[in-house]
């Protein structure tokens, strides 16, 4: 009879326990390869099942996009009259273009039967756009605002305008900033928020301004005839057009002068056509006064001494008289 001595049992149990675990390791693996393979198994069935969906979206997508090119073409083709910078234009055409996709990409969402990745997605996109709108705020309102004076008859490039103190041409609209060209040739750069909250005045927008020229006549002076005068000798040379005429007043008793003021109309569409009437104004009114003996007088002051006879005192104390 054989008898087995502690050790060789102790060895026998060792490997009864190895092959007990590479077994188990076998076998959990192969639960996993298994596990694994009916998952992929799973996912491909549903691929399946889910492909004419897929198809569907794919097509929504492709359609989508056909149908944001066209939209956004025509869009710019509506605001072609309205918008003249062309920046503007070509940004409006692609904002049109990105909501079009955007739209159709949560259709092509909702026919895959994704309503949760919908959901995340919009509150994602929600949360994003509030951090991004806080963050530029003040961005976004000259945005807007650009916007706003892309569709507003009342400016466009090349207009004569007065705002915030700063008079000058348009030369630019864009979605951040008014720019205009001064007298001085230096450009004043306007942010659209601070444009649109506050007054402008667009000397463009009217082919005819009134142009005011004041002037002043001496005491000794005829009105009536200095009236007469004026009002002819400026319409003679500034025609007025129905409904139009000139203006005479007479405003005050000045130091020197009796003072007056004529309004006239005339062709000026900016603000150095402006200057060049009111120039040409002055040359006429003081020509016809000269030829006509009319004083146009200088502040003077007389001085009166009384009876005492003016002294001059000199720095080295002697008196003069």
């Amino acid at each position: 009879m054989l008898q087995n001595t502690p050790k060789q049992t102790t060895n026998t149990v060792e490997n009864i326990a190895d092959g007990t675990e590479k077994l188990a390791s076998k076998i959990s693996a192969t639960d996993a390869v298994s596990s694994l393979w009916d998952k992929l198994d799973g996912w491909v069935d549903s691929f399946i099942l889910k492909l004419p969906n897929m198809a569907v979206a794919i097509l929504v997508m492709i359609l989508f996009y056909f149908l944001a090119k066209g939209l956004s073409k025509v869009v710019k083709r509506l605001i072609l009259r309205k918008v003249k910078e062309q920046s503007i234009k070509d940004i409006i055409g692609q904002i049109v273009f990105a909501v079009i996709l955007v739209i159709g990409f949560f259709v092509a969402l909702g026919v895959m039967d994704l309503d949760k990745v919908l959901t995340s997605v919009l509150a994602g996109a929600g949360v994003v756009g509030l951090a991004i709108g806080l963050a530029l705020q003040g961005t976004l309102s000259n945005t807007v605002s650009g916007f706003i004076l892309s569709f507003l008859p009342k400016i466009s490039i090349g207009d004569w305008i007065e705002s915030n103190d700063e008079k000058g041409f348009v030369t630019e609209i864009n979605l951040r900033n008014v720019t205009i060209k001064r007298p001085d040739n230096n450009f004043t750069v306007i942010p659209n928020s601070t444009f649109v909250d506050n007054p402008f005045t667009n000397y463009s927008l009217t082919k005819r301004s009134r142009i005011i020229v004041a002037c002043g006549v001496g005491y000794e002076s005829d009105l009536q005839m200095v009236e007469d005068l004026v009002v002819k000798i400026i319409g003679d040379q500034f025609k007025q057009e129905a409904g139009e005429e000139i203006e005479f007043f007479f405003q005050e008793f000045g130091d020197s002068s009796i003072n007056f003021i004529v309004r006239f109309w005339a062709d000026a569409k900016n603000g150095k056509d402006a200057h060049i009437l009111k120039h040409n104004a002055i040359k006429t009114i003081k020509k016809h006064f000269d030829a006509n003996d009319v004083n146009i007088p200088f502040p003077i002051r007389t001085m009166d001494f009384g009876k005492n006879k003016l002294q001059i005192v000199s720095s080295e104390g002697t008196t003069s008289k």
